[in-house]
């Protein structure tokens, strides 16, 4: 997919994941226990929308560019509230200069009891997430491949929160590392939150990483698949998707609510739908 994240910064799947992150969240904020966000595939955190990447592909107003300013109804404006405040907070003035990529989000929600393990394998993306995060005790940068991660930092000492997996998709064999970094993670951690993002692209790819996901044995198990147009005739971005192990009891009603209001601001061609469903229950 030649998967750089500079380039794709707020587009329909980020909004999509990152509202997802956002409700995962501030399930874990209801109880006062401590928490760990642990992000594997970290990039840079905080992401220039008038940047030359980004202005290239333009992909942002698809996306945020869309949402910032629709109207909604108030129970899906209630739950859109914590995402769109956080990419607010890096625009005071107004506009969308400036996007949160997914540590900060994490951080900007956090309470002071939580922590954050950003961890990134691209030295100078490690970098400028080092020069973003400097002096702050709650969030830890790792240089790391973040598949690697899936075994070393397992569990958290805080034995509470979420892993994001959102790998960048530039080699083959993605998928399979998927289903094989979870497998090894939740032997590890099985009562942990994880949420696995991926591409709608090759669809031949999906039908197998589902099956896989079906036949690993992990319960709990909730696909969330969402396109913004049907399949196209040459290999484009159609859709995204999200797996979620361990949701809150509170999600699937939740995304009941959000997923039909956010289709019907960020689809673009028909037929295309969004969908949930259960790979594995308990």
């Amino acid at each position: 997919m030649n998967y750089r994240h500079a380039y794709h910064a707020g587009n329909f799947a980020d909004v999509v994941k990152h509202v997802v992150l956002t409700r995962l969240l501030e399930y874990l904020k209801q109880k006062d226990k401590a928490f760990r966000v642990i992000d594997t595939h970290a990039g840079i955190g905080r992401y220039d929308l008038s940047s030359v990447e980004a202005q290239k592909t333009g992909e942002w107003q698809g996306g945020i560019g869309r949402l910032i300013d629709a109207s909604f109804a108030a129970p899906v404006a209630a739950l859109l509230a914590p995402y769109l405040e956080t990419v607010r907070s890096l625009n005071p003035e107004g506009g969308i200069q400036k996007y949160p990529g997914s540590p900060l989000i994490a951080r900007h929600l956090m309470r002071k009891q939580d922590r954050l393990s950003a961890i990134e394998l691209h030295p100078k993306d490690v970098g400028k997430l080092r020069t973003l995060f400097a002096g702050d005790f709650q969030t830890r940068v790792i240089e790391l491949d973040g598949w690697l991660a899936l075994g070393a930092h397992l569990p958290p000492k805080e034995k509470r929160g979420l892993v994001l997996i959102d790998p960048p998709f530039e080699e083959a064999g993605e998928f399979e590392r998927l289903v094989d970094g979870l497998i090894r993670a939740h032997k590890r951690w099985p009562g942990g939150i994880y949420a696995l993002w991926y591409p709608i692209k090759d669809r031949k790819a999906i039908i197998a990483f589902r099956k896989a996901l079906k036949q690993s044995g992990i319960p709990k198990l909730l696909d969330i698949e969402f396109e913004i147009r049907p399949a196209s005739s040459e290999p484009s971005l159609d859709g995204s998707g999200l797996l979620v192990v361990n949701p809150p009891f509170t999600l699937e009603d939740e995304l009941r609510t959000l997923l039909p209001a956010l289709h019907r601001v960020l689809a673009v061609e028909k037929p295309a739908h969004w969908s949930l469903e259960w790979l594995a229950s308990e």
